[in-house]
């Protein structure tokens, strides 16, 4: 596993910021938030994103992934949704990142699919893969292979195991993992009060069951990125991200050793 921090934990904070902390704190990628309170978005021209790409590799880092905002299975039209999620493919290819992270955002595996089909050729081209999150409307393992088994794109689609919320609806890490496995590119780690109270904590004082998806992941070599999904935009009353990282690096450092290939 190789650990990185995503942006959504240092609201406020610009680019360089976020690398220092980042390379300060023993990270290797850097998650980036789409968003223009971030500095990174689909709208930069291309000098702004070669500082972008130079500045985090200067530092030794890798982009992890970007952080889209994009509903998969919203409903509506899918041309807007389409156009805006190659707009963050085409981010990606220019920043090095290798997949931009889309939400559910509705419960029709069926539209989600036709969106991903519909993307899947230039996302080839461009090298990335669209990374769907165990998210709102697709919180658990199952919604989500399910969504990505009916595309049937495994080389431009993958999943994100955000360990929150699939555990949140009920189901187990063993559970999300059986269902993600063919699947499952990158996790995201943090921990919360309870399945009732989503407010962050540092890692293993709250009640997510970060022992178990750890031992779980470390049994079946899953070698991808573990990034801390610190949620202090959201929770802006919790501690800086500086003290939560230590956590998440031990995290890593622990459940990191690989036991047999994932895939």
């Amino acid at each position: 596993m190789r650990i990185a921090v995503s942006t959504l934990g240092m609201p406020g904070d610009g680019l360089d910021r976020a690398i220092e902390i980042a390379a300060g704190h023993g990270c290797q990628g850097l998650e980036l938030r789409l968003h223009p309170d971030t500095g990174v978005h689909a709208g930069l021209g291309a000098q702004e994103r070669r500082s972008v790409r130079e500045r985090v590799e200067q530092a030794g880092l890798e982009i992890s992934a970007l952080a889209g905002y994009v509903g998969i299975c919203k409903p509506g039209p899918d041309k807007p949704v389409v156009e805006a999620l190659l707009a963050d493919l085409r981010l990606a290819a220019d920043l090095g990142a290798s997949g931009v992270r889309v939400f559910p955002r509705g419960g029709d595996a069926g539209i989600g699919a036709r969106r991903l089909k519909a993307v899947s050729g230039p996302a080839a081209d461009l090298g990335r893969r669209v990374l769907v999150e165990t998210h709102d409307s697709m919180a658990t393992g199952a919604a989500v292979a399910a969504l990505l088994t009916e595309a049937g794109l495994p080389a431009t689609t993958g999943a994100i195991w955000d360990l929150l919320h699939p555990w949140r609806h009920g189901e187990s890490p063993a559970a999300t993992l059986a269902a993600l496995g063919p699947w499952l590119t990158y996790v995201q780690v943090k921990d919360a009060v309870s399945a009732d109270d989503s407010t962050p904590v540092p890692m293993g004082e709250g009640s997510v069951p970060l022992e178990e998806a750890g031992a779980l992941l470390r049994a079946a070599g899953f070698d991808g990125w573990v990034s801390l999904e610190w949620e202090r935009t959201w929770y802006p009353q919790v501690a800086p991200v500086e003290e939560i990282l230590p956590g998440a690096t031990a995290w890593v450092r622990r459940f990191g050793a690989q036991a047999s290939p994932l895939r």
